[in-house]
């Protein structure tokens, strides 16, 4: 059995490797790119994700306490933000709240434990 390509052949086959090559090169930069995008700048704004643990470990402990009709309003109102405002920041997840809310979020979740260990 030949092993050998057509003579033919020779011209696509330099070209489909020139191909292959460009191809690693341009996968080589998008991942720079990617890695580059996932780099934070120093003292730039955090969004929600994997790179916020702290923040999806109040989000989850939160969202627990939201179990009764009309809380999430309620909230709302000690945040100073529509409930559909505290819908973004504990269920969805689609943004942070500044850093007097979150103060003010970890009070209201630790003046509720207080309350429910109580009574």
């Amino acid at each position: 059995m030949n092993n050998s390509i057509h003579p033919k052949l020779d011209v696509p086959m330099v070209m489909a490797d020139g191909l292959i090559e460009v191809a690693r090169e341009l996968t080589r930069l998008a991942n720079a790119k990617i890695t580059a995008r996932r780099r934070h700048r120093r003292g730039a704004t955090l969004r929600p994700g994997i790179d916020t643990p702290m923040w999806n470990a109040l989000a989850l402990a939160a969202r627990g306490a939201l179990r009764k009709y009309g809380e999430k309003s309620q909230l709302g109102r000690i945040l100073g933000v529509p409930p559909q405002r505290v819908h973004e920041f504990l269920m969805s997840r689609a943004a942070m709240p500044d850093a007097e809310r979150t103060l003010l979020l970890l009070c209201w979740l630790a003046q509720r434990r207080s309350h429910g260990a109580v009574g």
